[in-house]
């Protein structure tokens, strides 16, 4: 793979996914969309927000391939998602989106933490849906589509929590995605990252 020339990764020959959907235009949402084009890790970048001026300015910006009007419509044949919103609102986004979920889809978020985002979403999962829940350990004080850059993630960490039993090429994908950011990519269990986090967050 021949480095990009605007960006700092390796830029795949091929797309790992055909169809990536971004549910939340936000810093990360933003920075995933400017990664995966740019780095050619989705054929087509599909991204949704629910404010409809945050869609414009994605649009005004080139984020995505396509920006949806509906998140049921950004995830149909979407064969990643990844949602980037709040935590508190993935459970009520899952459920929106369930019927639109292909078999064999592989859904994820960037949440901080990850037992609340799994029993809110673990509900509504079709079956044949494969749920992979990531924590990219990355940020700045800025937020907004406009805040978004590819190179956000680089040698940043990134905790992948799926629960026993879950595919492993879902979780496969899922790391090559994020290693395909440039993020160090760490496995583990929702509770130990919850329990991880809370007690580096209390670190002087």
């Amino acid at each position: 793979m021949a480095p990009s020339q605007d960006s700092f990764a390796p830029r795949r020959d091929a797309p790992l996914f055909g169809r990536l959907a971004i549910i939340g235009i936000g810093l990360i949402g933003s920075s995933i969309a400017h990664a995966a084009k740019a780095l050619n890790l989705a054929g087509r970048v599909v991204l949704y927000d629910r404010e409809p001026e945050v869609r414009q300015r994605a649009r005004e910006l080139g984020l995505g391939h396509e920006i949806a009007e509906t998140a049921a419509a950004a995830v149909a044949d979407a064969d990643h998602i990844v949602l980037c919103v709040p935590v508190g609102a993935c459970g009520a986004v899952a459920a929106e989106i369930a019927a639109m979920l292909k078999p064999g889809a592989v859904l994820s978020d960037v949440g901080s933490v990850k037992n609340a985002v799994v029993e809110a979403v673990t509900p509504h999962l079709p079956e044949g849906v494969h749920f992979v829940p990531a924590h990219p350990v990355a940020g700045t004080e800025n937020s907004g589509p406009d805040a978004g850059f590819p190179s956000l993630f680089l040698n940043r960490w990134c905790i992948l929590t799926p629960a026993e039993g879950t595919d492993p090429a879902a979780i496969a994908a899922t790391r090559q995605f994020w290693e395909g950011m440039g993020a160090i990519v760490e496995v583990m269990t929702a509770s130990h990252h919850d329990l991880v986090l809370a007690v580096t967050s209390h670190l002087p």
